[in-house]
């Protein structure tokens, strides 16, 4: 009996770590990607991508169990010229007709401290995963001071990659080979797990054992002929 009420204890202590994450979706509109790369050697190129969406289940005093699965739309990226747009999405470099995103899934976080953690990783892109590394900053959490109000996690995260590591080797002598990023993000909590407006007041559920008691006394004082 004992080694079972254990095991017992256990998984219930387990599955409230678990549910102490709460569920938010990334905001496509306020998370975006920068990154930087060489341009052969006169100045380092500058592109972002927009339109990421993704789910993070996290609770601020339990980084460790925080999970975080992202989808980037590739063919969304702007060097702010369309012709260099179309040159770094032809098959020899990103080929986004083929691969159109990437997609990151946490494997682990090591926390840091209140604000900060070492996300680690499986970045897919063009096909090929790799684990990474994302140092992050966590900037605020509280609800957001617009309509609709809702609470919302914003952070700020950088990395280097090899884009080699990825299979894009095209141009080596013109495009340099080191990929900085630089990520801000912004996520919403779900709307299920909102809680309710401040000035409402929770409507008590019924208590069907004082309804079943009060019933009998009823029936009793009906029988007996004593009204209340």
């Amino acid at each position: 009996m004992l080694p079972r009420l254990l095991l017992l204890t256990c998984g219930l202590l387990s599955f409230a770590a678990t549910a102490a994450n709460e569920r938010y979706r990334l905001d496509p509109v306020h998370t975006r990607v920068l990154f930087s790369i060489e341009h052969a050697g006169f100045s380092h190129a500058l592109g972002t991508v927009s339109g990421s969406e993704g789910v993070l289940d996290f609770d601020p005093q339990d980084w460790a169990n925080a999970r975080l699965d992202v989808a980037v739309p590739i063919t969304r990226l702007d060097l702010g010229d369309d012709k260099w747009n179309q040159a770094t999405l032809a098959r020899n470099l990103l080929d986004g007709e083929r691969f159109p995103q990437a997609r990151f899934v946490s494997s682990r976080v090591k926390p840091i401290d209140a604000s900060h953690a070492r996300v680690f990783g499986q970045l897919t892109l063009r096909g090929v995963s790799r684990e990474v590394a994302l140092e992050v900053t966590l900037n605020a959490l509280k609800r957001h001071p617009l309509p609709p109000f809702r609470r919302t996690a914003g952070f700020s995260a950088t990395t280097t990659l090899s884009r080699a590591d990825f299979g894009i080797s095209a141009w080596p002598s013109v495009i340099g080979d080191k990929v900085e990023l630089r990520i801000e993000a912004e996520a919403v909590r779900d709307a299920g797990a909102e809680a309710p407006p401040a000035t409402s007041e929770p409507t008590p559920a019924p208590d069907s054992s004082l309804e079943d008691a009060a019933d009998a006394a009823l029936k009793s004082a009906t029988e007996t002929g004593k009204h209340p």
